[in-house]
């Protein structure tokens, strides 16, 4: 039987929506303030969802305390309190855009856990907006 798990991790960074390929004058018109030179933060709220069954010797899709593991040492170790644009090298060649950083993270913990587990990010970047990315 199919079972979802699911664990919650916050973390703060910043970033700039930018199209390197574009004017300002376009940046400024598409992105408006998430534009700024200064770059902005956000609170994100990570939701990781992991699909699977049930292993009948341990009762887990997933030990929780390995999940819990994963999200900090990969994503809230690696992203938190830092600018995405400047910080990370997954964002060189991409906008750091929330789709584009959701799909990160999940590329990031997908090669984490067991093959035979389906995946699910919830990112939400405030409290009205998020991105899902599933397998």
């Amino acid at each position: 039987m199919k079972t979802t798990i699911c664990r919650e991790a916050h973390f703060n960074a910043c970033h700039r929506m930018h199209n390197p390929n574009w004017t300002d004058q376009k940046n400024e018109a598409v992105f408006g303030v998430c534009n700024n030179v200064n770059y902005h933060g956000h609170n994100f709220r990570l939701i990781v969802k992991i699909t699977g069954e049930i292993n009948p010797e341990t009762g887990y899709v997933m030990d929780m305390k390995v999940l819990g593991t994963i999200i900090k040492d990969e994503i809230e170790d690696r992203f938190d309190h830092k600018n995405l644009n400047l910080d990370c090298p997954e964002f060189k060649d991409k906008i750091a855009s929330t789709e584009n950083f959701a799909w990160v993270i999940h590329s990031i913990i997908k090669t984490k856990i067991s093959a035979d587990l389906k995946l699910k990010i919830i990112l939400f970047e405030t409290n009205k907006n998020s991105v899902e990315v599933e397998d």
